[in-house]
């Protein structure tokens, strides 16, 4: 029989509505234009308990810590994994690459996250380069098809900051199955960096120190000093407050990326850590579309001598260095 909603009194009926709302809410995964990059201490403490929430701990020697210091004190119920050991990989000589499929499904599914989970990934919060850690793991699991992806603005440090409850010990994850889908418009590959150094149609971001952009110095396992003829120099250090250890404010941000020419990008660095922090900014913080990660960076393309650099490094330079005066 076909119930007459008329005979009920209004109340009911409103109580009715919201309980029937709360019970679709829950039952539709969170979109993620819902879900902001940076979320607080003080959200983050509000919803440990909300189902499907997983907190993901990251500190590792990059930062100073690691399972050492997450054991003395980490968020509650938060699952340690770390940077350094486990987001980053070998492959065909290339180090600190994204991992490969079968690599990414087991490490992201081994800490409990599926395709449907809200994750908040914490790093200590102490310098930029941390800050990078965590924007590489944002971009790794959105990369592999995690839609709810947040970071703990200003890290462990900011939970601390705010006296709230922590944890000892370790928090053993629940594995579950997860099955990776590569969004392949947020990563760029070397193929793709070639054509676009020779032919045009995008801007190629570079997020290193001057120095290293200018070719004053080098990191030690990349085979040239320089940059990809081309490149625009964004230090990712000049979005972050070194105070604060956060990302500066929106307005800051906006006005330092209104430098940077419309379109499409490609952010790197050396190894795609500091890039991260670029990527992370431009597309999720600042909304750019059309912005990808080149993980392979400087290490993958000054390994072949046939690619371009471009360096305004001198032979004063080289004696300097041969002289124990330089880099």
């Amino acid at each position: 029989m076909k119930r007459n909603f008329s005979f009920y009194p209004a109340r009911a009926l409103r109580r009715f509505a919201g309980a029937l709302a709360l019970t679709l809410a829950l039952a539709v995964p969170v979109s993620a234009t819902d879900v902001p990059p940076l979320v607080s201490a003080s959200w983050l403490n509000a919803h440990l308990q909300d189902p499907g929430l997983l907190v993901v701990d990251i500190r590792s020697a990059i930062d100073g810590g690691g399972s050492r210091a997450y054991a003395a004190a980490h968020v509650p119920g938060a699952v340690h994994s770390d940077y350094d050991k486990a987001w980053r990989v070998t492959r065909e000589n290339v180090p600190f690459l994204l991992p490969s499929v079968p690599v990414l499904e087991r490490l992201i599914g081994e800490l409990g996250i599926d395709e449907t989970s809200r994750v908040v990934v914490v790093p200590a919060g102490v310098h930029v380069t941390d800050f990078g850690a965590a924007a590489r793991v944002y971009w790794t699991l959105k990369v592999s098809g995690v839609k709810a992806v947040s970071i703990l603005d200003g890290g462990f440090a900011a939970w601390q900051q705010a006296k709230l409850p922590v944890a000892q010990g370790a928090t053993a994850p629940s594995p579950t199955i997860f099955t990776a889908t590569i969004d392949s418009s947020l990563l760029a590959q070397v193929s793709e960096v070639e054509r676009i150094q020779r032919d045009g149609g995008a801007t190629l971001i570079d997020a290193r120190p001057l120095s290293y952009f200018s070719g004053k110095e080098k990191a030690a396992r990349v085979a040239a000093y320089g940059h990809i003829p081309d490149a625009h120099n964004v230090d990712s250090a000049e979005f972050y407050d070194d105070r604060s250890n956060r990302l500066k404010p929106m307005e800051e941000l906006a006005s330092i990326a209104s430098k940077l020419p419309p379109g499409p990008i490609i952010s790197y660095c050396n190894t795609g850590h500091w890039a991260a922090t670029n990527w992370v900014v431009l597309h999720e913080v600042l909304g750019r579309q059309d912005v990808r990660l080149y993980d392979g960076s400087m290490i993958e393309w000054a390994a072949d001598a046939n690619r371009p650099v471009k360096s305004a490094r001198t032979k004063w330079d080289d004696l300097k260095k041969a002289l124990g005066l330089g880099s």
